[in-house]
């Protein structure tokens, strides 16, 4: 056994270290996920503090009780799982990096906002090495990372691809693919309740004029 590990080049001791980085945020995420998609898993209060007024509740158990509701609890589980096994493979592992930075950084600064000093003290300090640990493994990536950031840059120009005229008419555009959204629901407004949306006009037509 140690005859073995001495064989191995001292080169690859960096890029064992990478593997075993990798290794830890990929099963933190993987646990943390699946709890998540458990009945009795991460978040959730007990019946005796569901019976408790909200003001007696610290900020922490309040927060508990809110994110074990659906789809949010499980949503954020299945991102954690599939973070977990992206970091798991070095064909995806950048983009593992990418997820976890996001939904670390929301985890960290809900535990900052809620959790009680201490426990929040110890969080952040685990945060602070989880985010080194990134760095550190897109750092083993940078010559991929050199083809992402040319990939993304490359066809970038300050020349403009409009009109000035158009460019100022975003903001006009946008807010008619906003209402646009809404238009099916107007005509079926329209067509099952037709007294109610002309009386609904009239009023607005009397406010505006």
């Amino acid at each position: 056994m140690i005859t073995k590990l001495r064989s191995v080049p001292r080169e690859k001791y960096w890029e064992y270290f990478i593997l075993v980085a990798r290794f830890l945020l990929a099963v933190i995420f993987i646990l943390y996920g699946s709890g998540k998609l458990t009945e009795h898993g991460q978040f959730g209060i007990s019946a005796k503090e569901m019976s408790m007024p909200i003001k007696d509740l610290s900020l922490f158990r309040v927060m508990w009780y809110l994110f074990d509701h659906e789809p949010f609890k499980s949503v954020v589980g299945i991102l954690q799982i599939i973070t977990g096994l992206l970091l798991l493979f070095h064909r995806t592992v950048i983009l593992g990096v990418f997820f976890f930075i996001p939904i670390a950084a929301n985890i960290l600064l809900m535990d900052i906002s809620f959790m009680p000093e201490d426990l929040a003290t110890v969080f952040v300090k685990r945060f602070i090495l989880y985010f080194i640990l990134c760095f550190l493994i897109l750092w083993h990536e940078r010559e991929r990372m050199k083809i992402i950031w040319n990939t993304m840059i490359k066809e970038f120009s300050l020349k403009r691809k409009f009109p000035v005229i158009l460019y100022l008419m975003v903001p006009v555009f946008a807010v008619v693919l906003e209402v646009s959204t809404a238009l099916p629901q107007m005509i079926y407004y329209f067509i099952s309740e037709p007294r109610k949306s002309f009386g609904f006009i009239q009023q607005v037509f009397n406010l505006l004029f």
